[in-house]
């Protein structure tokens, strides 16, 4: 059935009796999928019962429930056979020519940064109206006072694009920036908590509005400032929020994006852009560069310019519609008879148009992608608009859902999943928010015009549908899979008596438990509860006869234990309850066999003592195909017993003792697959005796918090040479002195390295060829470090370069003017008069010798709490 409603997809909106029939084959496969789950589950409870008795005693119990699926059944089958024949009766003969091939290599693409065709003459121009044109810098961007600035045009035309890359080009210039998304549906505390957000500015979830708009006032006095209001909707918007930022003694400029031609007129002057689809040979650039992307000329075959001028012509210069069809193409092999296919296909979506619609493009794109990509992306559309989607939440939200079933080359289906969202992002149908520092995908977004098709199309394929109580909203749960509540007001849903809900997903934080409970009551084959930033301090028991539930959210809640009956919940893979309050897991925990993640600490401050984990009974070993568990409290006889779950792909373990040292090493020696590893001691002063501990080659990220041996030191950092895929190095009070130090620079793979409370001599040196890959480097809380050398040749790789609470620290460090990849530099409680020597004004002639090392450098910070200074010098 699925394979059929994949293929019929692609007909569905040219034929009618095939898109009536698709539905009907749709709403069945979803009547069997919950048939077979209810008899799975009453099938693994008549097995499980223990005695003769007691089996005997379960399966007559379960009778009725046999004759009522297998009614069912039967009663789906005469359906199918009636959609059948009636299919049959009203078909209309097609020509298997006439679609389009079901091919997996379809991509779509937005218009990125170096594709800015045909608009470099609005870039300039966007550049110059921030920035001044009169070649003064800073006192011609005084002069100009505060200006607004708007780009309008239609969906699709690269307004958005144009606006980031002036943004990430200019920002630097300013003492603060701050880019927020403002949507049609905004809510004004919303959008201030946003900007105060992106400006830095510390904001109290309870904060009211006038409180929040002084903040912000009060942060921007006196200072240049760039704000960007992307796709804004009403002119309302600015008019609510304008008087909010100062104008006099201060240089503000607003860049404001729309659709709308009425929201371009808030723009100063003539400070205007319109953004018009592309002339026909900025098209063809764009387009080859899409098709021909993997191509060193990115020119088109002679013997398929005639098909790519047909597709130009389809797309009548919108940049979304080009680069969309060009990444299509670019997944197809570069014959005439695939273009001819594929154009084919987009002929029959646009048969009805003059003009194509961006909508439409990107739909023929969601119907090239594979079933479990397909799904999904699907699920993306979900969760609110321009929520940052977390890699790792989401591929645990895929897993959980069954999207993701088949390990592929030997890789987990955790690895599948992170594959899949990579793929989304290289089809520009998600986009990158942040990388970590070895470039793996953190976040990522959907862009607004893309959640709304894909919102549509979930809606149609009744895989679900967002709820967010508005009456003026029509709503309808009759046949949706997933619901997402994204406001208040359950009534409706509540009483909608739906019993085929899998997925209920809450992004409303103050939720009315007692309208929950109706729905958890009648949706006992729910897969996935995602409880996430929600207020609630106690799970509904109803929750616990959901034996059906794959995925509980808990992160972020004021949950603080859980029954006895979670042991009920016999499919649970995700018990996530990170940042909860949870300070022990109940007896049962250890029946839940297919657990597969497993989250419950509190993620703390600096303070050693900050960080909780949680206390986990015995039998823990039972949880064999546990991929994560975080965070454990240390125990003899729990180190004893972790050493089985040896698939952990990510440890975390707290209140570690020096007695400990022994049956900790064994335990970790045997997780072979070990990515991700965090030790935190039980105190600053407690010595973490890690001589006999073997770390495998698999590791990527380290944490350790607390002090290493100062006799076994050398050998231990030394025990680390293999660890070719570590990037991420984290040790706090380890008490590393100059010679200890040098064994870290062995670790030739790390794109991080942190040390807090860590390194306790005087000298800092970075030898030629150190640290090659390391980007960030920050050194917190170093009481007597006074000297930092850095030899030409060292850390040529680094960005961000941090000293923090390091009193002593006189001089710049010797040899910063070898880093010419560093782009920020940050110096908070050093020595006062480092930092003062730094503030000194400029001289027209002449500059001082420190000032003239750090010139290359594009943001330098200087911060002394104890005097209210924080101060940007660069």
């Amino acid at each position: 059935m699925q394979a059929y409603l994949q293929e019929a997809e692609r007909f569905k909106d040219t034929d009618k009796t095939t898109a009536i029939f698709v539905g009907e084959i749709r709403g069945l496969a979803f009547q069997i999928e919950d048939v077979v789950d209810e008899f799975t589950y009453k099938l693994e409870d008549c097995r499980h019962g223990g005695v003769f008795a007691n089996k005997m005693r379960k399966r007559l119990k379960h009778i009725k429930t046999w004759r009522r699926l297998a009614a069912k059944l039967q009663e789906i089958e005469g359906k199918l056979q009636d959609a059948k024949r009636r299919k049959k009766d009203y078909s209309i003969s097609r020509s298997a020519s006439g679609a389009r091939s079901n091919n997996q290599g379809q991509a779509l693409h937005f218009t990125s940064d170096e594709d800015l065709v045909g608009i470099q003459g609005n870039k300039h121009r966007l550049i110059r109206w921030l920035t001044g044109s009169g070649g003064g810098g800073d006192d011609d961007l005084k002069q100009m006072g505060s200006k607004v600035t708007t780009v309008w045009g239609m969906p699709g035309v690269g307004k958005t694009t144009l606006v980031a890359h002036v943004y990430n080009t200019v920002k630097a210039d300013f003492d603060a920036a701050a880019w927020v998304t403002v949507s049609e549906s905004y809510h004004l505390e919303d959008l201030l908590q946003k900007i105060a957000a992106e400006l830095d500015i510390p904001v109290d979830a309870n904060a009211e509005m006038r409180g929040l708009a002084e903040d912000i006032h009060s942060h921007l006095q006196g200072k240049k400032y760039i704000l960007v209001l992307d796709d804004v909707w009403t002119t309302r918007c600015w008019s609510e929020i304008r008087n909010i930022f100062p104008i006099s003694n201060c240089t503000g400029r607003f860049v404001i994006t729309s659709r709308k031609h009425e929201v371009s007129l808030l723009a100063t002057r003539e400070s205007t852009i319109h953004l018009e689809p592309l002339q026909a040979h900025h098209s063809w650039v764009l387009f080859c560069k899409g098709a021909f992307w993997n191509d060193d000329d990115k020119e088109c075959p002679l013997e398929l310019q005639k098909l790519a001028w047909k597709f130009i012509a389809k797309c009548q210069g919108l940049p979304i519609a080009l680069t969309c069809i060009g990444r299509l193409l670019s997944c197809k092999p570069p014959t005439s008879a695939e273009w001819e296919n594929v154009y084919r296909g987009l002929d029959s979506q646009f048969a009805k148009d003059m003009i194509p619609d961006a909508h439409m493009i990107l739909k023929v794109s969601l119907e090239d992608l594979p079933y479990g990509l397909r799904n999904c992306f699907l699920h993306c559309a979900l969760f609110p608009e321009d929520y940052v989607l977390k890699r790792r939440t989401m591929m645990r939200h895929w897993i959980a859902a069954g999207f993701i079933r088949e390990k592929e080359d030997n890789r987990t289906l955790e690895e599948v999943a992170e594959g899949y969202l990579t793929e989304l992002v290289n089809r520009s149908l998600l986009q990158a928010v942040r990388r970590n520092h070895a470039g793996r995908l953190k976040h990522c977004r959907m862009h607004d015009v893309i959640r709304l098709l894909a919102l549509n199309k979930a809606k149609e394929e009744l895989f679900g549908e967002f709820y967010n109580g508005s009456a003026a909203r029509s709503f309808s749960v009759e046949c949706a899979r997933r619901i997402s509540i994204q406001g208040a007001g359950l009534e409706q849903l509540s009483r909608s008596g739906a019993t085929h809900f899998r997925a209920l997903h809450v992004f409303e934080r103050y939720i009315d438990l007692h309208l929950l409970k109706p729905i958890l009551t009648y949706s006992n084959l729910l897969s996935t509860l995602d409880l996430q930033g929600t207020s609630i301090k106690m799970l509904p028991r109803e929750v616990f006869n959901l034996f059906n539930l794959r995925y509980l959210g808990l992160r972020d809640t004021s949950v603080e234990s859980l029954p006895e009956s979670v042991g009920r919940l016999q499919n649970l893979e995700v018990l996530d309850a990170f940042d909860a309050k949870l300070s022990y897991l109940p007896n049962s925990i250890v029946k839940l066999q297919k657990l597969r993640h497993l989250y419950a600490c509190t993620p703390g401050t600096l303070d050693i003592g900050s960080v909780g984990g949680v206390k986990v009974p015995n039998g823990i070993r039972h949880l064999a195909g546990l991929q994560a568990f975080q965070c454990v409290n240390a125990s003899s006889a729990i180190l004893c017993e972790v050493a089985s779950l040896t698939e952990l792909r990510s440890f975390g373990v707290c209140n570690v003792r020096s007695e400990h040292s022994t049956d900790l090493s064994n335990a970790i020696t045997k997780m072979s697959h070990l990515v991700h590893l965090e030790i935190i001691a039980a105190a600053e002063n407690e010595v973490l005796r890690l001589e006999g501990l073997y770390l495998p080659a698999t590791l990527s990220w380290l944490g350790l918090r607390g002090q290493l041996d100062k006799t076994s030191m050398p050998q231990l950092l030394s025990s680390w040479s293999h660890l070719d895929s570590l990037t991420k190095l984290y040790l706090a009070f380890s008490n590393i002195d100059e010679e200890t130090f040098s064994c870290l620079c062995m670790l030739r793979s790390l794109h991080f390295l942190e040390l807090m409370k860590a390194f306790e001599g005087k000298r800092l040196d970075f030898h030629a060829g150190s640290f090659p890959k390391l980007r960030y480097l920050c050194i917190l809380d170093a009481a007597q470090l006074n000297q930092v050398g850095i030899e030409e040749g060292a850390m040529q790789n680094l960005v961000n370069l941090l000293f923090i609470y390091c009193p002593k620290l006189e001089l710049l460090p010797d040899g910063i003017e070898h880093l010419r990849a560093l782009e920020n530099l940050h110096l908070e409680e050093t020595s006062e008069e480092l930092i003062e020597k730094l503030r000194q004004k400029r001289n027209l002639d002449e500059y001082s010798e420190d000032v003239v090392r750090i010139s290359h450098i594009r943001n330098v910070t200087v911060v002394l709490r104890k005097k209210g200074l924080s101060e940007r010098i660069r």
